[in-house]
Order: C-alpha cells, then sequence, then structure tokens
C-alpha cells in the first residue's frame, strides 16, 4: 500500500445510525469515502462500549471499501487476529495498552495479512513507538481523547505530532499517517498542512445534510492544504 497522492477519507461509524448501519456504510461508500474506519472500545481502556468483531463481519459484506479498525481495547494482543479474520485490511491499536505484547501484536496482525499500526493519546509522545518503527505501516495520532465522538479537536497536538510521526514508519512499504479526532471542514487545513494521509471523519459526516459533500469538502481543503505544506518544505530545502 504506497503513500496516497492526496489525503483519504476515512469515515468513522461510531457516530452513525446504528439501528442502521449496514445502509450507514453503504451511504459512506456511495458519497465517496475512501475506507470505513471502526472504533473498537471495550469499557476497559476507555469508558465506553461499541463494536465487536461480529459486527465487523457482519457488515464487511455491505461495501467493497478497506475496513481499518482501530482498537482501544486492554487486550489487543487477544482480538486482533479477530479483526483481521473478520475483513479489516488495517488494524491499529495503542501503544499504550498492552506493553508486553506490542511487537508480537503487530508481527500477529502482518503475518495475518493485514497492515499494522500503533496508535498514540495526545498526551503520549511520539517517541513510544521507537521500539516498534520496523513494523509499523500505519502511525495514528489521536487529535481527542480517545473513548467518544464529536469532541474538540486539538490544534496543538496535530501542529507537534502529525508531520513527525512519518519517521516512524516502516520504510519501504505502507507509509500513513492518520489523524483521529475532530476531523472536519475546520480542520482540514490544519491537517492537510502536516502532511497527513488519513482523516477520519465521524460526526461531521453522520450530521451532515448532504454527507456526499462534506466528504468532498474535507478532502479539497485537506489536498490544498497538504500541496501547499510540501511546496514549503522543498522550498527550504
Amino acid at each position: 500500500m504506497p503513500r496516497p497522492d492526496g489525503c483519504l477519507i476515512a469515515a468513522s461509524i461510531l457516530d452513525s445510525d446504528l439501528a442502521k448501519l449496514g445502509d450507514e456504510i453503504r451511504r459512506a461508500a456511495d458519497g465517496g469515502a475512501d475506507r470505513i474506519h471502526v472504533d473498537i472500545m471495550d469499557a476497559h481502556f476507555v469508558p465506553n462500549l461499541t463494536f465487536g468483531w461480529k459486527t465487523v463481519e457482519a457488515v464487511r459484506r455491505v461495501t467493497t471499501l478497506p475496513f481499518d479498525a482501530h482498537l482501544m481495547i486492554s487486550e489487543p494482543s487477544r482480538w486482533s487476529r479477530m479483526f483481521v479474520d473478520a475483513g479489516c485490511e488495517s488494524v491499529t491499536f495503542h501503544v499504550e495498552a498492552e506493553p508486553a505484547a506490542t511487537r508480537a501484536t503487530l508481527e500477529a496482525i502482518r503475518a495475518a495479512g493485514a497492515d499494522a499500526g500503533l496508535s498514540v493519546k495526545p498526551g503520549t509522545p511520539l517517541s513510544a513507538l521507537e521500539p516498534y518503527r520496523e513494523l509499523l505501516d500505519i502511525v495514528l495520532v489521536m487529535t481527542v481523547e480517545p473513548g467518544f465522538g464529536g469532541q474538540s479537536f486539538m490544534a496543538d497536538v496535530a501542529a507537534s505530532k502529525l508531520r513527525a510521526a512519518r519517521a516512524y514508519l516502516a520504510a519501504g512499504g505502507a507509509c500513513e499517517v492518520q489523524v483521529d479526532g475532530g476531523g472536519k471542514r475546520s480542520t482540514a487545513e490544519a491537517i492537510g498542512r502536516e502532511g497527513t494521509d488519513v482523516i477520519v471523519v465521524g460526526s461531521a459526516l453522520y450530521r451532515a445534510r448532504d454527507l456526499r459533500a462534506e466528504v468532498a469538502a474535507v478532502r479539497a481543503i485537506a489536498d490544498a492544504a497538504r500541496a501547499a505544506g510540501e511546496r514549503a518544505l522543498a522550498a527550504q530545502g
């Protein structure tokens, strides 16, 4: 999976109408989203409880878009393979969750044929990723505290971590920096400017009057800012 040319939009289903989950996933796909982002929470690592792997398995059939699982759980080593088997093309879990098993879990996700990633909470330094950098296909930077959708975007975290996160990605393979938290039109410029590859957008899409227009607007703003940021870096030599 090479680095995308522009910013991809991952539709987070956390704030969709869960009574119509299959239809909401189709709506995101029809509206131009590039992938489906599934927030898995266990009411232990974070104070919320969401989906299990059986839910992912059930809705996997409604679209051909890639599924991206974000495990906000205490035991990713126990459950990560379940989400790969359920149809997720990538699985990201938190570096803070299970330190003794982090390396083995990343290796297991990759061995199962999926891309593997680590996420960092707003207060966790990127240096926490250093021991695992050769195994990382994805670095997911949280710009809200994990647990609930609809929170305010932390611009200072984005500015300090997003571009710097690229240095921790595995060389020669997939290389995605993702941002999760507060993704919408008003934050897309700050996110794109830092060279981000994937923007997770949830409540802003599912509460929009026109989901397709929202996807297009966030992508256009982010792409323009990303291109400007790359030009500025090139000019600096």
